[in-house]
């Protein structure tokens, strides 16, 4: 497994408004703990590929800057679905975004164009999944938002070959909540 794909919830599916909000510390840990034990399982992990959406994708950048010190060769490649996604998005956002393109090591539109159509959002999550060896998705089937249609895409891809999909859920976020909530507090 050489490239893993990480997605997952928009900002607003999670009904989170600012990156400081408490939450993505939390999922920014359960993303770095995952990636922590693929890359001991997976030493040939080397890229992970995102496509710039807001919410659990630029989280998981950070983190993979964050795991850069200690895993020097991993890599990150920003896949956007079409040119300047982020044109319409707030001024802050807009900055946070272009801090994460500016550190990563690759990026480039799979649509050469602005946006036309929802076809360049299924031919991202299509490329996305074509290009990667597996996934890890911050998601609940139970609580369907825009990450189900790449998983369509995955749960495809998987029928046909060895493609694991790994899930972060609730019940995982829970967990690590309770362990850092529990730390916090043996710190005094």
């Amino acid at each position: 497994m050489k490239v893993l794909a990480i997605t997952g919830y928009k900002a607003h599916e999670l009904q989170v408004f600012k990156n400081n909000d408490p939450a993505v510390h939390y999922i920014k840990k359960a993303i770095q703990k995952r990636l922590e034990s693929l890359l001991e399982e997976h030493a040939e992990l080397e890229w992970i590929v995102i496509s710039g959406q807001q919410g659990v994708e630029l989280w998981a950048a950070e983190v993979v800057f964050e795991m850069q010190v200690e895993y020097s060769h991993l890599k990150l490649a920003v896949l956007t679905p079409y040119l300047n996604q982020q044109e319409k998005w707030k001024d802050q956002n807009k900055e946070y975004y272009e801090t994460i393109l500016s550190q990563a090591n690759y990026v480039d539109s799979i649509s050469k164009k602005p946006y036309e159509s929802p076809i360049q959002l299924k031919m991202k999550n299509q490329f996305i999944v074509e290009k990667s060896d597996s996934i890890l998705m911050v998601y609940e089937e139970e609580s369907p938002g825009s990450p189900k249609y790449i998983l369509e895409a995955a749960k495809h891809k998987a029928l046909q070959s060895d493609y694991p999909i790994f899930m972060i859920d609730s019940y995982e976020l829970q967990v690590i909540v309770e362990e850092l909530q529990f730390d916090e507090s043996q710190d005094w």
